[in-house]
């Protein structure tokens, strides 16, 4: 099962690191699993077993809340992670997929510059998840009803949301009771399935020859309204690159292409001093004093952005549950509200929370 469906430890000290004054990390879940909501199981329908861990409360309505990611698009057309708190249910991940719906419950919720993927009166008429993690997302005819450009997003946006929880590896479509093989309108293929393997945001500016590559998905930046957020975007490495730490490392010190419009917080000249480190589901990265960016190198502050970037990118890979840092084999670094990173740094629960 991968990564971003394990249970992980949490022994975080110093993750109010993951605010960066942005409002994108929320810091008491900062500490707790990946992708939420992890202490729910969902049964072959859909629905919960056990919902340990994952209630809130909405103070001025007094509802029970529970929070969940949902795959929106941006004002620029990429397929990015938002963090909501919804109603709480039995039928979480049917619920994920109405909330994708435009028109539908999220409408009065939408960040600004956001916009919903299924097409208007689409309804979700299940979500049947099997022994083997595939989970199979039944629609009705008004699916259909969606352009051609869109029909990628769409397939993205049903599948990261979906993946987000326990027991879901793989998604299939089907439309008023019928499997798909492939998307309706401009037949992108489907097959046995999707999973977050097949990428996010596709990124192929820069490859020449598709067949002698593989896919990797990496996290920038993008802005709306003043507030930035993070994007996943799976570009194309080549099969020569043996080590996904440092292929995932190179691709975001070298940043996005210009063309995506997105941005980084990696200054030039960073570099990885020796090969990482991995054991028990930790990394540790070396980097030269480059990594520090604008900041006085004397004091040791690493930017919540860079340091964030690491750990979105590097923990979407199997195996990997916390990020170290250390700067010349030293691991005496800071935050830049002051705080000692004495500890590795898991992924947050609750990613791009701002309102924008």
């Amino acid at each position: 099962m991968s990564k971003y469906k394990k249970q992980i430890a949490v022994t975080v000290l110093a993750s109010t690191l993951l605010l960066s004054g942005c409002g994108l990390f929320n810091a008491e879940e900062a500490v707790k699993e990946i992708d939420p909501p992890q202490d729910v199981t969902i049964t072959e329908d859909g629905t919960v077993e056990s919902e340990k861990g994952v209630d809130d409360v909405n103070a001025d309505q007094g509802e029970e809340t529970m929070t969940s990611q949902l795959y929106l698009i941006d004002k620029s057309g990429f397929v990015v992670p938002y963090t909501m708190n919804l109603p709480k249910t039995d039928s979480v991940a049917k619920q994920s997929l109405e909330y994708l719906v435009e028109g539908g419950p999220v409408s009065n919720i939408l960040p600004n510059g956001f916009r919903a993927v299924l097409p208007p009166d689409t309804q979700v008429l299940g979500v049947n998840i099997k022994e083997d993690g595939t989970a199979i997302a039944d629609f009705s005819k008004e699916f259909n009803n969606y352009k051609k450009e869109d029909e990628a997003k769409i397939l993205q946006a049903i599948t990261w949301t979906l993946t987000q929880f326990d027991k879901v590896d793989k998604v299939k479509i089907w439309v008023n009771g019928h499997e798909q093989k492939e998307m309706p309108v401009n037949s992108t293929p489907i097959h046995d399935g999707v999973t977050r393997d097949d990428g996010i945001n596709h990124d192929t500016s820069d490859v020449v020859d598709l067949t002698n590559t593989k896919p990797l998905t990496v996290y920038y930046m993008a802005e709306s309204d003043g507030q930035q957020y993070y994007v996943p975007v799976t570009k194309r490495i080549t099969n020569d690159e043996t080590d996904p730490i440092v292929s995932a490392v190179n691709e975001l010190t070298k940043g996005p292409s210009p063309s995506l419009g997105l941005m980084t917080d990696f200054q030039d000249g960073v570099e990885l001093l020796s090969a990482p480190k991995y054991e028990n589901g930790k990394v540790t990265l070396d980097f030269n004093e480059s990594i520090f960016g604008s900041f006085d190198e004397e004091q040791k502050i690493i930017s919540s952005n860079v340091l964030n970037a690491l750990v979105l990118t590097l923990t979407e890979q199997d195996g990997i549950e916390s990020v170290a840092v250390t700067v010349n084999g030293k691991a005496e670094l800071i935050n830049e509200n002051g705080e000692k990173l004495t500890e590795p740094v898991t992924r947050p629960t609750k990613v791009n929370t701002g309102s924008f």
